[in-house]
């Protein structure tokens, strides 16, 4: 049997978000389903590169083909803020996806031979508004001359088509009903890719693994990509069934996805 040094790369954000598309709810609800989930898509992945099957790897062979294990995710964000249409402080530190991520970490760092690498996230602009809502607002540019109107002259209605009615009164409807999920603070997570990429070129320039998979759908990574091929590494795409661009497809050496396809990704799918 050929012995390899592989390394695999997990883009974290991706994998929670594709994750769900693909298994069954009790294998990535909690955050140790979801580490559970992480580990046996890398045993799979090796599994397969290395010629094992479940009933002759009882012991855990795989892992002796395996240089490391990375997982690559953001620190949650903890700042406070105070809610625009909730009008209730929020500590985002304590909220239930940050407490469920944090967990997550801990989970990995006590799986052998995985490797964590955060970045974190920044807030960058404050509160807005959902595309949906935002459309919604901008749709009522349209009715501000008969507010005016009806301003300047409180004794006359607006001069309104039936149709404009209708309109107007839903339009209103959606603003009265605005809730907690139609706003969204600005977060953005930083560090990330750029500890993939560095992580490409360094096991590449140093020679410590001979075969890569990377876990995500981003076409960023088509220089780190490229960089691997050129010195001799055999570099892999898992993007957990989702379509990935052509330039990506272009430069790596093959797209292997472990899960089952999802059906509604099936060829023919009506779905």
């Amino acid at each position: 049997m050929r012995m390899r040094r592989i390394a695999i790369l997990i883009d974290g954000g991706y994998f929670i978000r594709r994750l769900p598309k693909l298994v069954d709810p009790r294998f990535c609800t909690t955050p140790r389903q979801i580490a559970d989930s992480a580990r046996y898509l890398c045993k799979r992945h090796v599994q397969r590169l290395v010629g094992l099957t479940a009933d002759d790897d009882e012991d855990g062979r795989w892992l002796d083909h395996v240089y490391r294990l990375f997982y690559y995710d953001a620190t949650p964000f903890d700042g406070k803020r105070h809610h625009p249409i909730e009008n209730r402080p929020i500590d985002f530190g304590k909220s239930t996806v940050a407490e469920s991520r944090r967990e997550l970490f801990a989970e990995l760092r006590r799986k052998r031979k995985f490797a964590l690498r955060l970045g974190h996230v920044t807030s960058e602009n404050d509160w807005q508004i959902t595309p949906r809502r935002t459309k919604d607002l901008l749709k009522i540019r349209r009715f501000a001359d008969h507010l005016q109107n009806a301003l300047d002259h409180p004794d006359q209605p607006p001069a309104l088509t039936e149709s404009e009615r209708r309109e107007f009164s839903n339009l209103l409807e959606r603003w009265r009903t605005l809730s907690e999920s139609d706003v969204r603070i600005g977060l953005r997570q930083k560090g990330v890719d750029m500890r993939i990429g560095l992580d490409i070129a360094s096991i590449t320039l140093k020679k410590q693994a001979d075969t890569m998979i990377l876990v995500t759908g981003d076409s960023d990574f088509v220089p780190a990509a490229k960089l691997a091929r050129r010195e001799g590494v055999e570099f892999l795409l898992d993007p957990l069934w989702q379509k990935v661009s052509d330039q990506l497809y272009e430069h790596v050496d093959g797209i292997i996805s472990i899960y089952p396809q999802p059906e509604a990704a099936r060829p023919g799918s009506n779905r």
